[in-house]
């Protein structure tokens, strides 16, 4: 068990890693696949286009905090492994998972503020806490909160932005696929791509795919799949969220998912909004995470 526990800590860890490639790796545009099975309406104005765009912008649930039970599941080189935990957030406050075995004993916690990023093994008594600018996956891929917000509450972003105005979907390219469910939204800067694809008839998001392509440490692909949606005051959310990370950085699994099952919400936000690392826990480095992950 506490093997497992062990395991389960390393790839929690590694969540950040996942997330940061979801919020900072744009999506590829150019899907030759995509492009076999979808139609794109080539005679569709740019007021149509841009009319979509501000529809799924639109389903952004209007909550400000929302804490909910959640089902975690890491699936990884012929492993997988289920806990309990909780998602907490604040809108431009904070995100936070804690992971709990059994339901009694916290394992892992995820948090991310605006100023930095905190990762905490219960297991092994260890941590990470960094500012963005001085952690440099994140700093390399120029994530920033406000993009991991955007992926955690279901919505449009735009990097570096804290929200996304109407003149900003402007920046978006649209594929309108009338003789299909979805139709996709793309954004793309130098090596990095991101596509949404969102439902025609409701406008909400359903996937976010981001690939980049590095000369250190080769490709990467992200997708993000949000389902099972349920009523959140006047919008919908998902209660089902799936990163599946796919890297040749990681050498022996080259693939990582995670699964988020949410049960009812709970829109509280009378929660403590910062951790405070006991100092007997031991300050580690992503690096030191990223070998263990790699030699799993």
């Amino acid at each position: 068990m506490e093997n497992k526990q062990s395991i389960l800590c390393i790839c929690f860890m590694a969540l950040a890693l996942v997330i940061s490639s979801c919020g900072t790796k744009r999506m590829v545009a150019d899907s030759s696949a995509s492009n076999t099975h979808q139609t794109t309406i080539t005679n569709s104005s740019k007021a149509r286009q841009l009319a979509f765009a501000k529809k799924v912008n639109g389903t952004a649930v209007d909550a400000n905090s929302i804490q909910t039970k959640i089902k975690f599941t890491v699936v990884s080189g012929g492993k997988d492994i289920s806990v309990g935990g909780s998602l907490k957030m604040k809108r431009d406050d904070v995100i936070r998972i804690q992971l709990t075995a059994l339901g009694l004993m916290e394992v892992g916690r995820l948090e991310f503020t605006k100023d930095y990023v905190l990762i905490v093994d219960r297991i092994n008594k260890q941590y990470i806490k960094e500012d963005y600018n001085k952690v440099d996956f994140l700093q390399r891929n120029g994530l920033d909160f406000y993009a991991l917000q955007a992926l955690f509450w279901n919505q449009l972003f735009v990097p570096g932005e804290q929200t996304v105005t109407d003149s900003q979907l402007k920046n978006f390219d649209v594929t309108l696929n009338e003789d299909a469910t979805h139709s996709l939204l793309s954004l793309k800067k130098g090596n990095m791509n991101y596509q949404w694809e969102a439902e025609n008839a409701t406008g909400r998001i359903s996937k976010v795919d981001v690939s980049y392509a590095s000369a250190v440490n080769g490709n990467t692909h992200v997708g993000c799949t949000y389902g099972n949606f349920k009523t959140l005051q006047s919008k919908y959310f998902p209660t089902s969220i799936s990163l599946k990370l796919q890297s040749d950085a990681l050498k022996k699994h080259k693939d990582l998912e995670m699964d988020i099952n949410i049960s009812s919400f709970d829109k509280s936000s009378n929660w403590e909004t910062r951790t405070e690392v006991s100092s007997k826990y031991k300050k580690v480095t992503v690096e030191d995470v990223l070998k263990k992950l790699m030699s799993m």
